[in-house]
């Protein structure tokens, strides 16, 4: 398989996946759909790379195209430098993983991780000892002579990902299968995802639309929507510096709030709020605002004080929930919009009952100006 494309382990810094103002368009004339919308994206070497966005955003047939499963309507799709957008499955040294895992219930869970070493033609010695190393890899050894089908969905799972692994793709694509398992499964399998990544130094591509698991397991999520990719960046820069109100509001809890921008101070935007109050925003590269603006404050990035405390804003609580580590606070602030606090519980934290007048303070370059 790797012959055929001629790649090699040593990249020199290169990206492993390329992809080029791809589009993709199902049908024509009246009844077209553009599922891909001129999407650009680099993944490199031994990273886990996540695709995050609702249902019908197109993550998935950017999967499919990515896996050979289907082909681009435009645009250039590379292998480690290579053009690959026509070549054929069989000739990608790509595995996927799917939600179905498509596992053989008659075979054992070793026959099973050993069926495509067979498929390629590979000695069965060579077969034998990758399976076992597969199934050590897993943590699955113990069940190797057990059949799919008298298995647990978990330990499924991780068949199916021993199979994947066995011929040694350069690249793994994973398409939601996370999704059939029940949340504490899940959460113990995201943690086990990011380990078999690190371990085996292979490319992971991820397809999800919970946003919870891609900020817990990638090394960079690109959001998309649309048929668009809206952001790439790290867990860190899509969540505390989105770029635009799609990308704010699908992941994780927000606060918006219009205002006007009223000047530019060492970089950040001086926002005019409809209170009248003025707070001081960060905004996205190369994006200079005038006039009404959106911008986004996250919830654990503000405090809830006594009235008349210095404070950003100001509000009355209209109602509050307890969660143990922390309580959210909700707040009609006089300019009668709606803000959310998380506030983390402790001992000394005070407490503020629904209807009491409260000030809200918001944490220094807290405040982000969208790109609408």
């Amino acid at each position: 398989m790797t012959e055929a494309l001629g790649v090699t382990a040593e990249v020199g810094g290169k990206s492993v996946i390329s992809i080029r103002d791809v589009s993709k368009i199902f049908g024509a004339g009246e009844t077209a759909v553009t599922a891909l919308d001129h999407v650009a994206i680099d993944i490199g070497q031994n990273e886990f790379f996540t695709l995050l966005g609702p249902s019908g955003c197109g993550k998935t047939t950017l999967l499919r195209l990515i896996a050979g499963f289907d082909y681009p309507t435009s645009g250039e799709l590379r292998l480690f430098g290579e053009d690959i957008a026509r070549l054929p499955p069989y000739k990608r040294p790509i595995n996927t993983v799917f939600q179905n895992y498509a596992l053989f219930p008659h075979m054992t869970v070793g026959q099973n991780v050993g069926f495509g070493l067979e498929m390629l033609g590979r000695p069965k010695a060579e077969v034998a000892a990758r399976v076992d190393e597969m199934l050590r890899l897993v943590r699955m050894e113990s069940l190797k002579n057990r059949r799919t089908s008298e298995i647990s969905g978990g330990q499924q799972q991780r068949v199916a990902l021993a199979r994947a692994l066995a011929p040694q793709p350069k690249v793994l694509l994973l398409d939601e299968p996370l999704s059939a398992l029940d949340y504490k499964l899940r959460k113990e399998m995201q943690i086990e995802l990011k380990r078999l990544q690190h371990e085996t130094g292979i490319t992971f591509i991820f397809v999800t639309h919970d946003q919870e698991e891609a900020l817990t397991m990638s090394d960079r999520i690109a959001v998309m929507s649309g048929g668009r990719v809206l952001q790439i960046g790290t867990a860190h820069e899509i969540y505390d510096k989105p770029t635009e109100r799609f990308v704010a509001n699908f992941i994780g809890e927000t606060n918006f709030l219009e205002g006007e921008v009223a000047g530019e101070v060492n970089g950040a935007l001086e926002v005019r709020l409809t209170s009248g109050a003025t707070l001081s925003a960060g905004k996205p590269e190369g994006l200079t605002p005038e006039g009404r603006v959106t911008i986004v404050i996250r919830p654990e990035h503000a405090q809830v004080v006594a009235d008349g405390t210095a404070s950003s804003f100001a509000g009355k609580i209209s109602n509050v929930v307890y969660f143990g580590t922390d309580t959210h606070y909700y707040v009609t602030l006089d300019s009668g919009d709606e803000f959310m606090v998380r506030q983390q519980n402790s001992r000394r934290a005070l407490e503020f009952a629904i209807g009491t007048r409260v000030g809200i303070r918001v944490d220094e370059e807290a405040a982000r100006v969208l790109r609408d």
